[in-house]
């Protein structure tokens, strides 16, 4: 029977759209990334001009031949430790070819995977997107991760990309990445391996201050700071100072570097995250806009900068086996993290103490907190230090708030940093102060200077590089920490180091600052609750005596005692009932019911300190420069 034109040109239309979704989303044609050369360069142009509209507007160009091909957006972002591609943000996408709209399609299992087909003829495919982010008018950090697409089959190593950057007039930039030329506000970066430019942001913006932290040295390295305003981006003469012997104490430490020329790229706002995001060449640093105005914020948040810094050696060159993948499609394993950052982390301390960012006693003071928050770890009693690891990829998918301390999440960070100081003063003790942790980090990390392959270990090459500086069973020492579950810490670093921890009533500065940093009050060791500003619980002990009273996460406190709640009301009660067999009352709202609750607690406050104990104070040879 013959169609009439209109249902003619509709089944054509049906049928060419179920050809193409039947040959072309399937995962099973996606080719594996192969270590071979990609035909052609990659152009990729990113124009910030509408930033302050949250809106980033994106052209790449993509050398192709005709036929299927798969275009993937990176899932698996190094550092993150999970499949955090921020793919949602992404929209408007147009792709053509001879100067002709072509269509793509998403596919449906490997959802980070865009299946084309290239028509006959075309050498190039021509992307068009926007990246709709969240900015501010005064600065803009870009990754690439966030802004490009790279086609699938290669090795992310062996794609070459040609990269430009359209700033807002009159902005200054800093990043990784070398410079090839500057026209008016754009900037043409020199080509460069698809993998070194998602590990290659470019931080810019309106208030901008470039500090030179390797004066004279053959290797450069530079703190860039932008932020909200002119004061906060400028750094005191002592500031600058601590941070270039920052630089001179990890090359002496680690023996060797691993990068031609490093960038701190620092944020100073409080209109951002605040977090730190390691690269090889460079670290995306967020502070608050204090940080370098308020000297107490500076020492509380002392430690991101030598954190990130630490792993140029430590995450990027010497990297665990199965956190190297060839792309950015394959899924990490984070089985090491107590490495890759559990070290890290210690090292961070160390360094911190022996640059002169802290006091040995404002390091003891860090140590302290960190072993009475995981001491009060409810969790451990189910979940292992490595299971926080091995699990971390699902710990922001879907949780609700509250119960930080029974479902334990990064605890390979702070428990890894007690269980490496652990290592060092047993490391210590065995061979009566002949060897140290020091040597492993000369061992492990100083060779290969100013190379920036990635060179990865397992657990049986750091167990293997240990036992050669001082042997012992390393492997049961380790194992036995961190498959360890019950209801005390399994690390004694601290004791070990000849301190212990004690507990009174005077919170230390690091105490107060974090107080003040979080808008939060922490009566973890005492009534077994952490509040908000607005007075809401944010963590409860579990089987606490304040979570047994109804004291829960979720809960706001109304009043204490009669008395409206504030931070300093809670403590004075705190305070009054400590000897007394009068329980706090408090009044509550959950959700839009009130009700009455009274806590029978009466130890008073409680914070944690480090004192001497016994054995050599290897706490303060370890700080030593």
């Amino acid at each position: 029977m013959r169609l009439p034109l209109r249902r003619a040109i509709l089944a054509a239309a049906i049928a060419a759209a179920t050809t193409f979704s039947a040959t072309a989303t399937r995962a099973a044609d996606i080719p594996v990334a192969a270590d071979t050369p990609y035909p052609g360069n990659l152009t990729l142009d990113v124009d910030l001009s509408d930033a302050a509209k949250n809106i980033f507007r994106v052209r790449e160009t993509i050398p192709v031949t005709p036929g299927h091909v798969v275009l993937n957006y990176p899932e698996w972002i190094p550092g993150v430790h999970g499949p955090a591609g921020p793919l949602s943000n992404v929209a408007g996408i147009q792709i053509t070819a001879n100067g002709k709209k072509i269509p793509w399609r998403r596919d449906t299992k490997e959802m980070y995977a865009f299946h084309v087909d290239v028509p006959e003829g075309a050498s190039t495919l021509e992307l068009s997107f926007v990246y709709l982010a969240p900015a501010t008018p005064n600065y803009v950090p870009l990754s690439f991760n966030e802004v490009s697409f790279y086609p699938a089959g290669y090795y992310t190593s062996q794609i070459k990309v040609d990269p430009s950057v359209t700033l807002p007039a009159g902005w200054r930039y800093a990043s990784a990445l070398d410079t090839a030329s500057q026209s008016g506000n754009t900037v043409q970066f020199k080509t460069v391996s698809y993998e070194n430019l998602v590990d290659s942001p470019v931080m810019s913006g309106k208030y901008f201050n470039r500090i030179d932290l390797a004066p004279g040295q053959p290797t450069p390295v530079h703190l860039n700071i932008t932020g909200d305003t002119a004061a906060g981006v400028k750094a005191t003469d002592k500031q600058i100072q601590v941070q270039r012997n920052l630089i001179v104490q990890a090359n002496k430490l680690f023996g060797a570097h691993h990068y031609a020329h490093y960038d701190f790229l620092l944020v100073t706002s409080d209109h951002t995250g605040h977090f730190g995001l390691e690269h090889h060449q460079s670290s995306d640093d967020r502070l608050f806009a204090n940080f370098l105005t308020d000297a107490d914020v500076n020492v509380a948040a002392g430690t991101l900068l030598p954190h990130e810094y630490i792993h140029s050696w430590n995450g990027k060159f010497r990297r665990p086996a199965d956190l190297w993948t060839p792309s950015f499609a394959e899924p990490m394993q984070d089985d090491l993290l107590w490495v890759y950052e559990g070290l890290t982390d210690y090292w961070a301390g160390v360094l911190t103490a022996r640059s002169g960012i802290w006091t040995t006693e404002q390091w003891r003071d860090s140590l302290a907190g960190i072993a009475a928050s995981m001491s009060a770890r409810t969790g451990r009693s189910w979940r292992s230090l490595q299971d926080t690891a091995d699990g971390i990829p699902l710990s922001s998918r879907g949780s609700s708030p509250g119960w930080d301390n029974l479902r334990r999440s990064y605890d390979y960070y702070p428990e890894g940093q007690l269980l490496w100081l652990d290592v060092d003063t047993k490391m210590r003790t065995l061979s009566g102060g002949k060897h140290t942790l020091d040597e492993f980090a000369k061992a492990f990390y100083g060779m290969d200077n100013g190379s920036y392959t990635p060179k990865t270990y397992t657990f049986e090459d750091v167990v293997a590089t240990l036992n050669r500086i001082q042997p012992f069973d390393w492997a049961g020492f380790l194992r036995q920490r961190l498959d360890y579950t019950g209801d005390t810490l399994p690390e004694h670093g601290i004791e070990g180091g000849g301190w212990k921890l004690v507990y009174d009533d005077k919170p230390s500065p690091f105490v107060i600052t974090g107080e003040k940093i979080r808008k939060s009050a922490n009566f973890t060791y005492s009534l077994g609750i952490q509040v908000n500003e607005k007075g809401i619980v944010t963590d409860a002990q579990w089987d606490g005596i304040a979570a047994k009273a109804g004291l829960v996460p979720g809960v706001q406190l109304v009043a204490v005692n009669g008395k409206d709640y504030s931070p300093q009301v809670l403590k004075d009660a705190v305070t009054a009932a400590k000897g007394t067999s009068t329980p706090i009352e408090f009044l509550v709202k959950s959700t839009d019911v009130y009700a009455t609750i009274k806590v029978d607690y009466h130890g008073g406050l409680q914070y944690p300190h480090l004192v001497r104990g016994d054995g050599k104070d290897l706490i303060g040879a370890i700080a030593t420069p």
